[in-house]
């Protein structure tokens, strides 16, 4: 069962896709009714989901579950993964490639592969207060508040001894 996105409540799973490179205005409209249908069609062993999915930064699909209604199974999990196989598929873009990562600098999304982060920490592309999108977060509640965030705060504070 399809919910607007901002009305899932702050304990809603979230699951996030990063695409390769930024989607055009039009690319994001002509997603849009698929993120509804697949919203409102997704269910598990049967039983309606209460979910939503939305393009953020015209970078970032996310799919956002309450699981106080249902919770996912493995089978509706693997649902949705085909279901953003299926949306590659229509926007020539990948979406399920983790090889890079994400950074937001004076508003525009930036993406590094990761063997890439220690150069760009030494030549100070990315630094302690760069933005990051951790796209490993569980809860709306996080990407709410968490998301992104100083790349210090995340598991790349290493990067900055």
């Amino acid at each position: 069962m399809y919910v607007a996105f901002d009305q899932l409540p702050p304990t809603a799973r979230v699951w996030i896709y990063q695409a390769a490179r930024p989607l055009t205005g039009p690319e994001v409209v002509a997603a849009l009714p698929n993120l509804a249908r697949f919203s409102e069609e997704w269910t598990s062993h049967g039983r309606s989901l209460l979910a939503s999915a939305e393009i953020l930064h015209q970078q970032f699909l996310v799919i956002g579950l309450d699981e106080g209604v249902a919770g996912a199974s493995g089978c509706s999990i693997d649902a949705s993964v085909r279901f953003v196989a299926q949306l590659e598929q229509q926007l020539g873009v990948a979406l399920l490639d983790k090889s890079h990562l994400a950074f937001l600098k004076d508003g525009v999304v930036h993406l590094l592969k990761h063997n890439e982060i220690k150069a760009a920490v030494a030549a100070g592309t990315v630094e302690p207060d760069t933005f990051y999108f951790d796209n490993t977060l569980a809860t709306k509640a996080e990407l709410d508040t968490h998301w992104p965030r100083p790349a210090a705060e995340t598991w790349l504070a290493r990067y900055f001894g």
